[in-house]
Order: structure tokens, then C-alpha cells, then sequence
């Protein structure tokens, strides 16, 4: 089992995000060539968890193509520093869009 999220990318449309529930979790945000622009969590202070938080990303971006995968876990806060740390360790830096967490504050992984 691989601690990377490794499920398929999904359109970031309404139709894909309406057919979530209001879960707690991890998501992962991509362009057209599926490059990782951003890593969030939805946390107990997010309505309507995983869906809320991605049918909000869906009305700010409109006009984007961007695609979405996720993970549900009640352990979000863990799990999104984990996916942090493992993009570092896959990339060398963080998304573009996580840039303003301090870099200093996450742990390192060494992958093999």
C-alpha cells in the first residue's frame, strides 16, 4: 500500500463534487496536465466537509479546468501534512498554491 494518494484524477465539476458526502478528509487539486497545484483538508469548521469545501473551490474558480482526487480520513490534519512532506520529498517544493506554509514546520520523508 503506498502512502501517496493514488486515486484517479475527477473533472472538478459539479456533477463529480454533488455525488460526495459531507465527509471529513484530504483532496488534492491538478491542472489539465494533472500537476498538483494544491493539497487541502476538510476539517470539522468545513460545511458540508469534502463537498462543501470543493463545490466553494468549483464557484471561485469557475472557467478553470482543474481536476480533484481525495482521500477521506478523520485524521485530515496528519494526513495533509503527510501529503505535503511527500510532495516535497517527490518535487523538492511545495504546490504552488501551499507555498505560504513554512516549509520548516512540516517533517521530511524519505521515500524509497
Amino acid at each position: 500500500m503506498s502512502i501517496r494518494l493514488e486515486k484517479p484524477w475527477q473533472a472538478l465539476n459539479s456533477e463529480n463534487v454533488n455525488q460526495l458526502e459531507g465527509q471529513l478528509g484530504v483532496y488534492q487539486i491538478a491542472n489539465e496536465q494533472k500537476e498538483i497545484l494544491s493539497i487541502n483538508y476538510s476539517g470539522g469548521r468545513s460545511l458540508f466537509g469534502l463537498r462543501g469545501d470543493l463545490l466553494d473551490l468549483l464557484e471561485e474558480k469557475k472557467g478553470e479546468k482543474l481536476y480533484f482526487r481525495y482521500e477521506v480520513n478523520m485524521q485530515y490534519m496528519t494526513r495533509h501534512e503527510e501529503l505535503l512532506m511527500i510532495h516535497m520529498a517527490d518535487f523538492g517544493e511545495l504546490p504552488e498554491h501551499n507555498q505560504k506554509i513554512r516549509k520548516h514546520k512540516l517533517g521530511r520523508l524519505s521515500l524509497a
